[in-house]
Formats: structure tokens, sequence, C-alpha cells
């Protein structure tokens, strides 16, 4: 990574004064790095509130928002970001070996933090992850950005969502049969997903027999990356304010109603990014985001208030990649207590510090606002230093 003013590519934002930047998408982006934080280093993530967990299987928790806002997100900055170097002078081949580039390097971050500080060995390190999946996204919806119209991509994130719905519920699974007649439809390890995942990549998965960001269902996820790029390029064009905030608006509520009526015959399943799941968060995202757009860049309600989620917003990948380090390294640190247990960090600030003071719920709430806290003050740095770090 390097030290550099960013645009609003993908991840990152730009800095204040870059023409055409929309405080919206940054706050909405810093929001939701916020959330990711925050429902990823609970105190102890088994009693913690219902809504800062995931959902076992099926349904959905708040939780289970953030990730897909998220690469809806890259989706809508990449728009702006592909006219603001195209305008400069940047070709399509220029812009793609970047892409390239970017995509490469969010890989290998993601590896580094699957397996930091200690945990690299080749037969086991987790292949798949958060910022594995960000950057398969980003770079096929780039393709898609520099090289297809708005029809075509409509087209193609139509095919994602249902090719993949066809797939999970009439394609054999081998060894085990045809979904909804020899097994259920989306059986946890009995799927279409799980199978390739344990056939490709067995030993290297997050949940040993299956993996949340698994490789099939990185193609509905494209789907989400590509709605998010179609409202970027909503929001660049040149209707008025109000028509755009009414579109998303108008747009956001269609695909909620559409997720939810899928959800029938299709589950809404985080861990298989399932189509109707892709509709109904982008959906809700498009909604989160045309109230930012409200508030601040048509009302122009802007001040103080803003800069905690523009502090997390303008180096987003920066903060996850620290959040995620650091729980790696207490994770990995080990306490040998005077009562003959072995506490890892983490265990032990939270039974020492957090534990006592009441409420399960409440001292794992508490960890997660401490640790969010942490790693804010850590981008405050970079932020009144005007360093924001891009790939």
């Amino acid at each position: 990574m390097q030290s550099a003013a960013t645009t609003t590519e993908s991840a990152d934002a730009p800095p204040a004064s870059a023409p055409g930047r929309l405080m919206s998408l940054d706050v909405f982006r810093g929001a939701t790095i916020a959330a990711m934080i925050l429902v990823n280093d609970a105190g102890d993530g088994p009693i913690s509130y219902g809504p800062l967990r995931h959902s076992l299987w099926n349904g959905w928790t708040p939780t289970d928002l953030v990730f897909p806002f998220f690469v809806f997100i890259v989706g809508v900055a990449m728009a702006f970001s592909f006219s603001s170097r195209s305008k400069r002078g940047a070709s399509r081949g220029r812009l793609i070996l970047h892409v390239l580039w970017r995509g490469v390097v969010l890989f290998a971050l993601g590896l580094f933090i699957n397996g930091f500080p200690d945990h690299y060995q080749p037969a086991t390190l987790r292949i798949y992850g958060v910022l594995q999946r960000i950057a398969l996204c980003y770079v096929l919806t780039a393709v898609l950005a520099l090289w297809t119209g708005r029809r075509t991509q409509i087209g193609i994130a139509a095919a994602c969502l249902m090719g993949y719905w066809i797939v999970m519920r009439y394609v054999p699974v081998p060894g085990y049969g045809v979904p909804t007649h020899d097994i259920p439809l989306l059986d946890p390890n009995r799927n279409m997903v799980a199978w390739l995942d344990r056939k490709l990549l067995w030993g290297h998965l997050y949940e040993r027999t299956r993996d949340p960001e698994g490789l099939l269902s990185t193609v509905p996820a494209v789907a989400t990356c590509v709605l998010g790029l179609l409202t970027g390029a909503w929001l660049r064009s040149y209707r008025s304010l109000a028509t755009k905030f009414a579109g998303m608006v108008a747009c956001g509520i269609l695909l909620v109603t559409a997720g939810k009526i899928w959800n029938i015959w299709f589950p809404i399943n985080k861990k298989l990014w399932t189509s109707s799941y892709v509709l109904f968060t982008a959906g809700l995202a498009l909604l989160c985001l045309a109230l930012c757009y409200w508030v601040l860049d048509i009302r122009r309600w802007r001040g103080r208030w803003t800069q905690p989620f523009l502090v997390f917003g303008m180096n987003a990948i920066a903060a996850y990649v620290l959040s995620e380090a650091l729980a790696g390294f207490l994770d990995s640190m080990k306490a040998h207590l005077a009562d003959g247990r072995i506490l890892n960090w983490h265990e032990l600030i939270y039974e020492r510090v957090f534990w006592p003071l009441g409420n399960p719920r409440n001292t794992s709430l508490m960890y997660a606002l401490v640790y969010v806290a942490l790693c804010w003050a850590v981008m405050w740095v970079l932020y009144r230093r005007r360093i924001f770090l891009k790939v």
C-alpha cells in the first residue's frame, strides 16, 4: 500500500477538495466500515446481542447487511473513479492494468490477514475471504464497466442471479442428489457451493466443509457490485438532485420487495449469497445511500458530526486490515494464569476488564465499541496528517 490522496475508487475516498466528490458516499462507506469492525470484534461473540451476530443460516440480521453494503459501495465508487481517470487521459488499457494490480494486491492482503501472525501453513491457509471476494468482484465489474454499456450490465447481473438460482435449485449435487427432491434446498453441507469448495480447496475452508466466501457464490456477489456500478452511473447523470434521490428510493423499494418475494422460493442466505439476498441487500443499500445523499448532498446538513465517518471512509481498506490484523495478534498472544488456564490476550482483556462490568451482552458490546474506537484513533492520526492509503 502507498500513502496518497485517493480518488473515489472502490474502497477509499478522495481528499475533501477533490472535484465531484460525494460526501454521502464517503459517510456511507465510513459507517459501513465502522459496522464491519463492530460486528467482527465483539468481546464474546456467542453472547453478544442478536443484531450483532450473523444469521445461523437462512434469514438475516443487521450484521448480514454489512459486507454486501461494502461490495455495493465498491461498484458505486467505481463509476466515479473511472470517469475521473478517463477525463485525465487514462486509456482503457491503462485502467485495466491498474484494476488488475489492485485486484492482486487486495487478494494478497486477504491472504495476509487470513494467516496473520503465524498461521501461514500452505496446507491449511484459508484461500477465500472478505478482501478476496472484494478483489474478484472489483476486477470482474471493472471489466464490465470498461467494455460494456448499461443494458449489457443489467443483463449480466440478471444472468448471474438467475443462473445461480438455477444451479442451486435444479443441478444435482454429486453424491447427494437434486435439491428439493433428494436433499433439502440450501442444505448447509449438501449444496453445490459447499461441494465445489470442498473439491477445489479442501483443508483451506473457513468452516471446514464450506466457506461463506466460496467460489461459486462469488457469481451473485458480482451482481451486487454491478448494481452499485449502475447506481454510480445514475448519480453521475445530468438529472436533478431530486430526481436522482427519488430514483434511488424507488429502485431501493423495488429491489427490497423483489428480494423478499424471491425469498419464498430461494431463501435469503448470507453464507450462500443467494440471489434473493443480493436484491434485498442492494435495495437496502440504495435506501441508506439515498438517505445520506438527501441529508449531505441535497440538504447539505454537514458539520463535525460527519468527521467520525469520514475518518473511516477515507481510509476504509486500511481500517479493515488494521482491525483484522490487530484481532489476529491479540488471539495469537497467550497468557498463562495462576489457576492453570491459558487465555489469549483477547480473552484475557475481556475477562479482566469488561466481564466484571455487568450484563454479558452489554460487556461484549462495550468491548466491540472500544475496539472500534481504538481503530478509529489510528485512522484519525492518518486523517489529521492527510495520509490516505490506497492500493
